[in-house]
This record gives structure tokens, C-alpha cells and sequence, in this order.
């Protein structure tokens, strides 16, 4: 049986993004796992669907951003454990040499102590 989500498993998966290992992060995510990326051509920003197409999202960022951290981090969850909103700082530069700090957040949804769904946000500094 999968251990159920704590806040500890959040934590777990910021210290994995700020470590930049892809197979710790994936190893939290459902096979079938949806990633709702804060940029893209979509109201929604870019979908992936399907853990293969979450990791190619997700390492997309590490590729863009390769010094991307996630600090200043808060986390909530739901009761039931079946949602959780995570809260962080981004900062890094973009291999353009844009130097990024922005505030967002993670809303997520668990089932059978895996994550289904990473829906981000940023908020852009103009």
C-alpha cells in the first residue's frame, strides 16, 4: 500500500525540484498524472498528460531555468489529503539571462498517495 500525502511529501517534492532530480520528482507522480504549466499558448498553459509528457514539461524548466530554486516554500492540505496547495519563490535566470523572482503556487490533487495533477501559477513581474 502507498503511504498517504503529508506535508512532509510536499517537502519531499520541493527539495526534489530544488535538487533538479527528475526521477525523485517523478517517482511521486501517477502514471496517468496531468502537469498544467504556467506558460503557454492555452488559458491553462501548457498540458501534459501522462507521466512520460510530465517529465519532458518538467524538464523543460531545469533546461530554461537551470539554476531555478523554489524557496520561501508553505504548504497546506486538504483533510481528506485528496488536495494541497504549495506556495514558493522561484528564483533563477533563464538561459537568455533573464534574471527571474517570482511568487506562485502549486494546487495539487493526490490519489492513492500519488500526485494526479500539479496545476502552477507565477505570478510575472512587468
Amino acid at each position: 500500500m502507498i503511504a498517504p500525502v503529508t506535508l512532509d511529501t510536499m517537502r519531499e517534492v520541493v527539495d526534489a525540484f530544488n535538487r533538479h532530480d527528475l526521477d525523485a520528482i517523478m517517482s511521486y507522480f501517477a502514471d496517468d498524472a496531468v502537469f498544467e504549466s504556467p506558460r503557454g499558448p492555452d488559458p491553462r498553459g501548457t498540458r501534459y498528460v501522462g507521466k512520460d509528457a510530465v517529465r519532458v514539461g518538467l524538464g523543460k524548466r531545469f533546461e530554461g531555468i537551470p539554476d531555478v530554486h523554489y524557496g520561501d516554500d508553505d504548504h497546506f492540505l486538504s483533510a481528506d489529503g485528496l488536495r494541497g496547495v504549495s506556495e514558493w519563490t522561484l528564483t533563477g535566470t533563464t538561459t537568455g539571462g533573464e534574471r527571474l523572482e517570482v511568487r506562485g503556487c502549486d494546487i495539487w490533487t493526490f490519489q492513492d498517495g500519488r500526485i494526479v495533477v500539479k496545476d502552477s501559477y507565477w505570478k510575472r513581474v512587468e
